[in-house]
């Protein structure tokens, strides 16, 4: 097969993964997990405090968060979990950045489906999965700042 022939087919089947994943999910989480925000690990003196959680189905999730005077001022994730869970976790990155603890232990995974559009039924967990890591996380950085003070 000829370069030009195979660069146009992989365009081809390219485009017909992307149709079919918005038929399953929607654009704006096919956007999220083709280019997630705020994914990788950042610098570790850019991190207060990291927690990896694996849930039930088997993904694991990581956040990656810089708090400063109770203020989320950084989040970062990465996951090796599907491309639903890639969208759940880059979207709580994006509700909780520049927003104080509270607001973000306030979160339920229904505000991350809902942010997201809806996810498909037997992805609903996938936002669970960012709330729950996101919890732990909080809580361990009150746990450090706690056995920090005299």
């Amino acid at each position: 097969m000829p370069l030009d022939d195979l660069d146009k087919w992989v365009e081809e089947l390219q485009k017909e993964i992307n149709e079919e994943a918005v038929k399953r999910y929607n654009e704006y989480i096919v956007e999220l997990l083709q280019n997630p925000k705020n994914w990788g690990k950042p610098k570790s003196h850019e991190i207060s405090v990291w927690h990896a959680y694996e849930g039930p189905c088997g993904d694991t999730m990581h956040f990656f968060l810089k708090i400063e005077n109770d203020i989320i001022e950084k989040a970062n994730f990465i996951t090796d979990g599907c491309g639903a869970t890639v969208a759940a976790g880059s979207q709580t990155t994006m509700m909780i950045e520049g927003k104080p603890l509270e607001f973000a232990e306030s979160l339920k995974p229904i505000d991350i489906d809902n942010a997201l559009g809806g996810l498909p039924d037997d992805h609903k967990h996938c936002g669970e999965l960012a709330i729950r890591t996101l919890i732990h996380a909080i809580e361990k950085y009150k746990f450090q700042n706690i056995s920090k003070d005299p």
